[in-house]
């Protein structure tokens, strides 16, 4: 490749890295956002962390315990969230994890599974950078029984 034609390649090349750097993540509540709601009915609230975070922490009062890591993969996890939902591909979905960074993860996954409204708890039960998370906020726990 001539050094003419190496330039515009590499300027090609930086704008799509900014690009996908610049992209937007999906959605985001807050815990106390997502527990408001949750609690008001207004949408499912699902805990996607593993059962050992489960037993550690408890779980997110009203939120039903789904792996993010089931056995079959994306495909079964997302078979387990729509059974949760009962088959709507566009009920309000609230994802929470230890930090939002598996939410936000499994918030791509299910969307590209069909659903169509999917939020991630971007402080987590843990908190981070987006905020207290719902333990330091004292929202409620329940204890995993069969975990």
């Amino acid at each position: 490749m001539s050094r003419y034609l190496r330039l515009p390649a590499l300027a090609l090349a930086m704008v799509a890295l900014l690009c996908a750097c610049l992209a937007q993540p999906g959605p985001t509540l807050t815990a106390a956002a997502a527990h408001d709601q949750a609690k008001a009915g207004a949408l499912t609230l699902i805990d996607i962390r593993t059962p050992a975070e489960w037993r550690e922490t408890g779980i997110a009062a009203g939120a039903a315990p789904i792996m993010m890591q089931d056995p079959k993969g994306p495909d079964g996890f997302a078979a387990a969230v729509l059974a949760q939902v009962r088959g709507d591909y566009s009920a309000p979905i609230a994802l929470i994890c230890r930090t939002g960074n598996r939410s936000a993860h499994m918030q791509q996954t299910l969307s590209d599974h069909g659903f169509k409204r999917v939020y991630s708890v971007a402080d987590g039960m843990a908190g981070s950078a987006a905020g207290p998370g719902w333990i330091r906020l004292g929202l409620p726990v329940t204890a995993c029984k069969d975990c």
